[in-house]
């Protein structure tokens, strides 16, 4: 009777220890998702990436549209105020609308090749989310069924267990009467 019980006992210590080994290999498998997640390999930029990003970040702050209206308020101011010859670009200021012009003309493309690069970067990020949501989705299933499977041993040993018992009981009962 001690052996069996015995037996029973060593029977669901061992699944116990699967179950843990499952437990521990999803739980080890996931922190190699995050590492890899928390550090992803750097990119490699060309000089003219660099320039467009800098350019970029400088173009759409406020720090250039403060700078450039004070450029552009001087340059009327003197171009107004300033005695005869000393004035470079008089009333309708071509110049400066051509300068404005040339400005425009090549910081527009060189925004635009940044921020077609920042979407490619968030294009491969959202890729990358769909790829750990598919995973993490196809490990839950696997979890899942590892999980019957174990549940599916255990009701079994616990049958077995109420067999034994009715099995003892009737050996009790037997002996008694």
């Amino acid at each position: 009777m001690d052996s069996e019980i015995n037996k029973l006992h060593i029977l669901e210590t061992e699944q116990l220890s699967k179950l843990r080994e499952i437990v521990t290999k999803a739980v080890d498998e996931e922190k190699l998702i995050i590492d890899n997640l928390l550090n992803p390999p750097g990119e490699i930029l060309s000089r003219g990436q660099k320039v467009s990003d800098k350019v970029a970040r400088f173009g759409g702050s406020w720090k250039f549209i403060i700078i450039f209206f004070f450029i552009l308020v001087a340059w009327i101011i003197f171009n107004t105020v300033a005695p005869g010859k000393a004035d470079f670009d008089p009333y309708p200021f071509i110049l400066m609308n051509l300068v404005l012009s040339c400005i425009a003309a090549l910081q527009a493309p060189i925004i635009m090749m940044s921020q077609n690069r920042k979407e490619e970067k968030d294009r491969k990020r959202s890729e990358n989310d769909y790829l750990i949501n598919l995973k993490a989705e196809l490990e839950i299933r696997s979890l899942h069924q590892k999980m019957d499977i174990l549940m599916a041993e255990q009701l079994k040993a616990i049958y077995d267990i109420q067999l034994k018992q009715l099995e003892l009981l009737k050996d009790i009962k037997g002996g008694k009467a």
